[in-house]
Parts: structure tokens; sequence; C-alpha cells
């Protein structure tokens, strides 16, 4: 199985901490050099001397923020200049929890920029050179709310729905230059998104938090949370060579807890 990506470079988004942080780690093990996309220069730069060189990767990373957009473009682009990006990992924070019903649509507004918009500036910034070198894959974070829509999660589940079918259309039309697109549907992991509902949920319920986890982890038909390494090891998988053939599909790492296929 080849799973080489010696000579490929990766930009990979939210790479500060959680599944993005483990998407780079991992992706970076496979032989690829990697430029990692947060907000914080100091957790970044640390990142960066963490990751695997010993097949002579490269490292760096960008400063920027999903809220802007037209700065998130230009500095991509300004990138993109220097060098090809083979792999994009479209990755950013949630919208915050709460009932459909109760939410602003400044709510909506916010998420489908941070989430869609700025994920289609990258690939439109990054398609060119992975057409040129023949090589292109694109990998969109977002949530098993694509299969069935989460309780307490409205804003989340419109607009993950939305990235979806864009994802599927961009796939259909990248396929041609030799550019898979995926979605990767993560569930419970153990990141500070994850523990931040937790924290939500159980003030709104009334419940303690160790008991709305362990609750939550009986839904699971493997009874825990993922390690974001897992999540981020399947991202890694996408990237390679060995999945050249995986295109336009969701791909779900749930333990087995969403009910439908």
């Amino acid at each position: 199985m080849n799973l080489s990506l010696q000579g490929k470079n990766a930009l990979v988004c939210g790479s500060s901490k959680g599944i993005g942080k483990a998407a780079a780690i991992e992706i970076a093990a496979l032989g690829a050099s990697v430029t990692l996309v947060a907000r914080s220069a100091n957790i970044l730069e640390q990142l960066v001397t963490e990751l695997d060189t010993t097949q002579g990767q490269q490292h760096d990373y960008l400063i920027a923020d999903f809220s802007d957009s037209d700065d998130l473009q230009q500095k991509v682009q300004a990138l993109t200049k220097t060098k090809h990006i083979h792999i994009l990992v479209n990755n950013t924070g949630g919208p915050p929890s709460g009932p459909i019903i109760k939410a602003e649509k400044d709510a909506f507004l916010a998420a489908f920029h941070n989430h869609l918009l700025c994920n289609h500036v990258l690939v439109q910034a990054c398609a060119p050179g992975m057409k040129a070198d023949g090589y292109g894959r694109v990998i969109n974070v977002i949530s098993t709310s694509v299969k069935a829509p989460l309780n307490n999660l409205g804003v989340s589940n419109t607009v993950r729905g939305a990235v979806a079918n864009w994802s599927k259309t961009m796939a259909n039309e990248l396929g041609p230059d030799g550019i898979t697109v995926n979605n990767l549907l993560p569930g419970y992991t153990e990141t500070e998104r994850l523990f931040g509902l937790i924290d939500a949920w159980s003030e709104q319920r009334g419940v303690s938090k160790p008991d709305l986890a362990e609750g939550m982890k009986k839904n699971v038909p493997l009874r825990r949370f993922a390690d974001p390494l897992e999540v981020g090891g399947v991202i890694a998988f996408l990237a390679s060579p060995a999945a050249g053939y995986i295109s336009g599909t969701n791909i779900t790492v749930d333990g087995g807890r969403t009910s439908v296929l």
C-alpha cells in the first residue's frame, strides 16, 4: 500500500489543536511538508518544531483568522505563488450550540462564512497547483450531522449540510483533474470543542459533567471518545496515494454511533 507523501505539500487549517493538530502530525509522519494554519503564532511556532522531518520535510505556518476570508485568501494566494499545495485540510471550529429556533440570523451567516466561504477560497487558491502537478487531495472536516442532525446544534447542522453538498459538487468538477474531495465526519473526539459542549450541556440540563460524558459514551458502540490522532490518521490516509479512488464521499469516524449508513 502506497501511503508515502514524500515530496508533497499540505495546508492544514485549524492545526493549533484538536483534530487539525492531529492531522498535521499524521500527514507529516507520512512524509509531507506541512503548512500549519491558525490564529496563534506561539502555538504554531512550537508545533512546527515537533513535526516529523526525517524524510526531508520543511514545515512552516500561516497566521490567519477565518472570520476574515479576504485576508485568508490573500495570504494563501501568496503562499501558493511560492509552492504548490497538494493536500488541503479544511478544518475550523464549529458554531456555538443551541436549538435552531433560537438561533439569530447572524449566527447562520457567521458559520456559513467561516466554514463554506473559507473552504471555497482555499480550494480556489490551491486547485491550480494540484492540477499542474497531477495530484490533489481536499479533505473537509465537518460532522456526522451531515447524515443525522444532532440535537442542540441547529446552526452547525444547517451549515455542515451546505458544506457537504458544496464538497460533492467540487468533487464532480475537480475529478477529471485527478483531484479528490472528501468529507471526514468525526464523532465524539477528545477536543476542546467536545469538552466545551459538555460544559454547556451540563449547565443546561442540570447534569454533572462526568455523568453527561458517561451517558454520551454509552451511545457509542465502542463506549469511548476518539483520540484526535485516530481521526488524524484517517485524514492522512485520505491524503495518500492509496486513497486515490475515494472521492465525493463522507467518511464517518465515530465509533459506530451514527445510526445511518
